[in-house]
C-alpha cells in the first residue's frame, strides 16, 4: 500500500489540508483504499491559522519513493517559515524519490528547503512577486492554478488544492476515477492555466439519470472501442431510441458527440508522449484514422495536434 502523508506544523491552513485530503478518502473509498493516510508533524500538535488544534500527530516517517506528500500553506508574514526539521526532512524525501504536492503558499516551504531552485513553480497570487524576489532561482509562473516540475508540484491559491489533487488522482488512477471523486465532492475538475479549464470526464454529469451515467462511464473507460448505438442500449438497459432521447435530455449533447470529444480528450493526453506517433494514438483513441484525428483535433481546437506536441514539449 503506498502512502499519502499529510504534514502539519503551526499556522498552517486547514482548507489546504482539508482539500486534498477529503480527495485522498474519497478515492479510498471507491477504490479500494489504495493509499495509507499519515497526518505527520515534527511534534504532536499543531495548532491551524485557523485556530484549529491538531492533536495525536504521528512523527514524520521515513521516506520511500512510493510516498505522496501534501504540504499545506501559511500566513507568510504571520507565521514566518516552517520548522527547520520539516525542511531537512523533505529534503530527504526528495532524495529518495517521494512525490510532493505544495498547496498555495506551501511553496514558501519547498523552496526555504531548496527544492524549487530551477524549477517551476506557482503559489497563491497575492504572493508570486514575493516568492520570486525572494527566491530568485525559481521560476514563479503566474495565471495557473497549479504546476508540475518533476515529481514536486504546487499549486495556487487555497480550493486550487483540490484541482491539483484531482489531477494527481487521474494521472495515477485515470479519468474515471478523478471523475468519480469529483462528482463525489461536487465540484468541476479543472486544468492548469496551460489548457481548458473544462472537463468532459465531469462536463454534462450533474443529471441524476443512472442508465446514461453508465453509458457514460463505458464510454469514458472504453475510448478505442467502436461500441454501436445497440451496444450502449444495451449497457443502459433501454431501447436504442429511448437511450438517443434521453441522453440528450440528460447531458444537452448527443452521443456521438460526447464520445468524439471523449477521444480528442484521450488523444490530447496522449500526444504529451512524444514516442507515440499520431496513427498510434488515432487507433488507441477510436479514430479511424490519423487523417480523421487530424481534421476533428483542428475543428475543436483550432490548431494541428502538431502544434499541440510543440507546446507540450515547451513545458516538458
Amino acid at each position: 500500500m503506498k502512502r499519502a502523508l499529510f504534514v502539519y506544523f503551526p499556522g498552517c491552513e486547514v482548507l489546504d489540508f482539508a482539500g486534498p485530503l477529503q480527495a485522498v478518502h474519497e478515492l479510498n473509498a471507491l477504490a479500494g483504499e489504495p493509499y495509507r493516510v499519515l497526518h505527520c508533524s515534527t511534534r504532536e500538535t499543531a495548532k491551524a491559522a485557523q485556530g484549529l488544534m491538531l492533536a495525536q500527530l504521528e512523527p514524520l516517517p521515513e521516506p520511500s519513493a512510493d510516498d505522496c506528500i501534501f504540504i499545506p500553506g501559511f500566513p507568510v508574514n504571520r507565521a514566518g517559515s516552517a520548522p527547520r526539521g520539516l525542511n531537512r526532512w523533505l529534503r530527504h524525501a526528495h532524495a529518495e524519490g517521494a512525490r510532493i504536492f505544495a498547496v498555495c503558499t506551501g511553496s514558501f516551504v519547498l523552496a526555504q528547503a531548496g527544492l524549487l531552485e530551477g524549477r517551476r513553480c506557482t503559489t497563491h497570487w497575492k504572493r508570486t512577486a514575493e516568492l520570486q524576489r525572494r527566491f530568485p532561482g525559481v521560476t514563479v509562473l503566474t495565471g495557473r492554478l497549479f504546476v508540475a516540475d518533476g515529481r514536486i508540484t504546487t499549486s495556487a491559491g487555497i480550493s486550487s488544492g483540490i484541482d491539483m489533487a484531482l489531477d494527481f488522482i487521474e494521472r495515477e488512477h485515470g479519468p474515471l476515477a478523478a471523475a468519480a471523486v469529483a462528482r463525489e465532492m461536487v465540484v468541476y475538475i479543472r486544468r492548469d492555466g496551460s489548457q481548458r479549464q473544462e472537463s468532459i470526464y465531469v462536463d454534462y454529469r450533474t443529471h441524476i439519470d443512472p442508465s446514461v451515467h453508465a453509458v457514460q462511464d463505458w464510454l469514458i473507460a472504453n475510448p478505442e472501442r467502436h461500441a454501436t448505438l445497440q451496444d450502449l442500449a444495451s449497457i443502459a438497459k433501454t431501447s436504442t431510441r429511448s437511450l438517443t432521447r434521453t441522453f440528450l435530455k440528460a447531458t444537452g449533447i448527443s452521443i456521438g458527440a460526447y464520445r468524439r470529444r471523449l477521444r480528442l480528450e484521450h488523444a490530447k493526453r496522449l500526444m504529451h508522449n512524444p514516442e507515440l506517433s499520431i496513427e498510434c494514438i488515432a487507433e488507441r483513441t477510436g479514430f479511424s484514422d490519423a487523417r480523421q484525428l487530424r481534421r476533428l483535433w483542428h475543428a475543436e481546437y483550432g490548431k494541428s495536434p502538431r502544434a499541440e506536441r510543440k507546446s507540450a514539449a515547451s513545458w516538458a
